[in-house]
């Protein structure tokens, strides 16, 4: 029980310090005149998944019992949370506020950004895959480096073309901002970065000593719980913003914080993880990458190339979430 409740409590204190870095880093976006597509993909998906990412750093830093376990399950869980139940509830929202949003079902956003993102992840993420299953250790060490280079060409790439600037009145007032200016000062917004850096990071290092401990209460593979607990605890509740920026008609923000993240979750983790872990993906990791796979390509497909929002695709991204949970019941 104790254990339970200190895994609830690194819960909140994860969330709440996401929810502050996010909001400091919508404003750096707009100080530094980044477009919408590149603030979405770079800047508020790296705010977003940092929780997710800290996870398994911390794991393999703090070199625990069954630590390995957990981070590999986050690495995984979390590409594949966002492909499928992340996607899902972005199209619910455009379903829901069809009448509201301007462009009703159809997609407004940088297509150009939303394709770069889209595919890398397919490679990347199937890369890490295979690399799982069937590439010999010596190549990890070389492929982790492949990872991080194609991570840095990939910022490059979407900051030269980023689509517009986003407006100040269209992000939340500055959290730590008690004046009157409608522009907060540089200082401030740092300081908001580094005070919700430091509590995602407290509350990752706490996750995983009692993710560990409630795994082994319950008698279930760590790894298993953290391919969905943790991605469900740190991921998807900030995905929330995408749900209310969907409601608005501002696509490219609300695709970019998915795709973006989804694009950064399947590069820099798993370089992490090749580079500092064995990296052997056993049958549940390998099932929950494949669905993830194919919610990518099904997004491709219908984002991308249909370029609108439909309810066959938008039901079938839940059902490949179910389909795992249904899968890890069946058999764990």
């Amino acid at each position: 029980m104790g254990a339970a409740i200190l895994l609830a409590i690194s819960f909140a204190i994860i969330l709440a310090g996401a929810l502050v870095f996010t909001n400091a880093v919508e404003w750096l976006g707009h100080r530094l005149d980044i477009g919408q597509g590149a603030t979405g993909s770079i800047l508020a998906a790296v705010g977003t998944a940092m929780p997710e990412t800290l996870i398994p750093i911390v794991a393999i830093i703090g070199g625990a019992e069954g630590s390995e376990d957990v981070a590999i399950g986050a690495i995984i869980g979390a590409p594949f949370l966002l492909a499928t139940l992340a996607m899902a509830l972005v199209g619910t929202s455009a379903f829901i506020f069809q009448r509201r949003r301007e462009q009703g079902l159809a997609l407004k956003a940088d297509i150009e950004t939303l394709d770069r993102d889209l595919i890398f992840f397919l490679v990347f993420f199937g890369a890490g895959l295979l690399a799982g299953v069937a590439l010999p250790d010596a190549l990890h060490i070389p492929l982790a480096v492949v990872f991080f280079a194609s991570y840095l060409f990939y910022v490059r790439a979407t900051l030269r073309s980023g689509g517009e600037v986003q407006e100040a009145e269209t992000i939340g007032r500055l959290y730590m901002d008690r004046g009157d200016d409608d522009q907060p000062p540089t200082k401030l917004i740092a300081l908001q970065l580094a005070v919700g850096l430091a509590a995602i990071v407290g509350g990752a290092h706490l996750f995983v000593e009692e993710m560990i401990h409630v795994a082994e209460s319950l008698g279930v593979e760590a790894l298993v719980l953290s391919l969905i607990l943790a991605p469900l605890a740190t991921e998807l509740p900030e995905k929330i913003n995408s749900f209310f920026w969907i409601r608005e008609g501002k696509d490219s923000l609300a695709l970019g914080n998915i795709t973006g993240a989804m694009v950064f979750q399947s590069t820099i983790p798993i370089a992490f993880g090749l580079a500092l872990t064995g990296w052997e993906l056993d049958r549940f990791a390998v099932v929950s990458a494949g669905l993830g796979l194919a919610g990518g390509a099904l997004a491709y497909f219908t984002l991308r190339t249909r370029g609108r929002f439909e309810l066959l695709p938008v039901t079938t991204w839940a059902a490949l979430f179910g389909a795992f949970l249904a899968y890890v019941l069946a058999t764990a």
